[in-house]
C-alpha cells in the first residue's frame, strides 16, 4: 500500500515534466530543424520572461490569495525601463522600488481589510495599466543597452533561456523550499492560526511574499523589454493566465504552500513551447490561449485521476 501511494506520488510530481516533454517531441515532430542550440534557443526566448512572472504568481498562491493583476505590472515595468530607466536611471530604479512597495501595501490592505485578494488584484491591473499609458501612451522607447546584453547573452551547449530558467527554480527553491523562512511563509498559507499561534505574524508574511512577487514582476518586465528592444502598455497582458497557469502546470493547487519552483518554472517552459508549436502547425494567434488552456485542462484531469486513486485506496 504504500509503495502504490509512493509510486501515485512520484506520478504526480512527474506530470509537469512529462507535460514538457510530450509538448517538446510535437515540436520537434512538426518542425525537426527546432531540435538544434538555434531551434531552441529561439523557441524559448520568452521562457525567461514567464518563468519569471509564473514565479511571482506562485508567491501569491502560496499564501492562498490570486494576482490577476500581474501580466499589467510587468506591462507597466516595462514602460518604467523604456522610459524613465534608460532615459533617468536613478528615477528610473526608485519606480521600480515603489511598484514592489506598493505590492506590499496591496498585501497589507487585502489582509487588514479581510478583502478577496481577487478583487484587490484585479483593481490594481487597472491602475497599473492607466500608469502604464500615462508614461507611454504609444508604443515605444528603449530598452538599456545592459538589458538587451544580459538577454542576448549565448552559453556553450546549451541555449540561455533553459539555463536561466533552471537557476531561477534552483534559487526560488532552496529560498522557499530548504530555508526556515520558507517553512514559514508557506505554513502561514497551509495554517495561518497555527502560525500566529506560533508568534508569527500573518500580515508581514505576506507583506513579503507580495513583495518578492513585485520583484519577480519587476525582473520579468525588465527582461520582456531585453528582448523587445521597446515597452508597449499591453504587452504583458496575457501574462496573468501564462502565469495561472504555469503554475497549476507545475504541480501548485490553490492551498496554502503547496507550490513548487521547479514544478512552476517547468510549467512556464511548456507554455512557452506550446506557443512555438501553435505556430509551426500554422495556427491562429487567437487560439493559442484556447490551446494552452487544452493543456491546462488535460493535465489538471490526470493529476485528478491520480488523486482519485489514492482516495480509493
Amino acid at each position: 500500500m504504500a509503495s502504490l501511494s509512493l509510486n501515485r506520488t512520484t506520478l504526480r510530481a512527474l506530470l509537469p515534466l512529462a507535460s514538457l516533454a510530450l509538448v517538446l517531441a510535437a515540436t520537434f515532430y512538426a518542425q525537426p530543424r527546432t531540435m538544434s542550440y538555434f531551434g531552441l534557443n529561439l523557441m524559448l526566448q520568452y521562457a525567461v520572461t514567464i518563468a519569471l512572472a509564473t514565479i511571482a504568481q506562485m508567491f501569491i498562491i502560496t499564501v492562498n490569495d490570486l494576482d490577476l493583476s500581474i501580466g499589467p505590472f510587468v506591462g507597466l515595468v516595462g514602460c518604467i525601463g523604456a522610459t524613465l530607466l534608460y532615459t533617468t536611471p536613478l528615477i528610473g530604479i526608485l519606480a521600480l522600488l515603489l511598484c514592489i512597495a506598493a505590492y506590499a501595501a496591496m498585501a497589507a490592505l487585502i489582509h487588514l481589510r479581510s478583502l478577496p485578494s481577487i478583487v484587490v488584484t484585479l483593481g490594481a491591473s487597472f491602475i497599473w495599466l492607466g500608469i502604464a499609458v500615462m508614461i507611454l501612451p504609444s508604443p515605444g522607447g528603449k530598452a538599456p543597452d545592459w538589458l538587451k546584453a544580459i538577454m542576448s547573452l549565448q552559453v556553450p551547449l546549451i541555449p540561455f533561456p533553459i539555463v536561466a530558467a533552471l537557476v531561477i527554480a534552483l534559487l526560488v527553491h532552496i529560498g522557499l523550499m530548504t530555508s526556515s523562512y520558507g517553512v514559514i511563509m508557506r505554513g502561514t498559507g497551509g495554517n495561518p492560526r497555527a502560525m500566529a499561534r506560533a508568534g508569527w505574524s500573518e500580515l508581514k508574511t505576506k507583506m513579503t511574499m507580495y513583495a518578492l512577487a513585485g520583484f519577480f514582476g519587476v525582473l520579468s518586465g525588465l527582461s520582456l523589454i531585453g528582448l523587445t528592444t521597446s515597452a508597449d502598455a499591453h504587452i504583458a497582458d496575457r501574462y496573468t493566465l501564462y502565469a495561472i497557469a504555469g503554475v497549476i502546470l507545475g504541480g501548485g493547487e490553490f492551498v496554502g504552500g503547496r507550490v513548487s519552483p521547479y514544478g512552476a518554472v517547468i510549467g512556464a517552459l511548456t507554455l512557452a513551447l506550446a506557443g512555438s508549436f501553435l505556430i509551426f502547425m500554422r495556427i491562429s494567434p487567437d487560439w493559442q490561449i484556447g490551446a494552452q488552456g487544452a493543456i491546462l485542462i488535460i493535465v489538471l484531469a490526470l493529476r485528478a485521476l491520480i488523486s482519485a486513486g489514492e482516495v480509493r485506496r
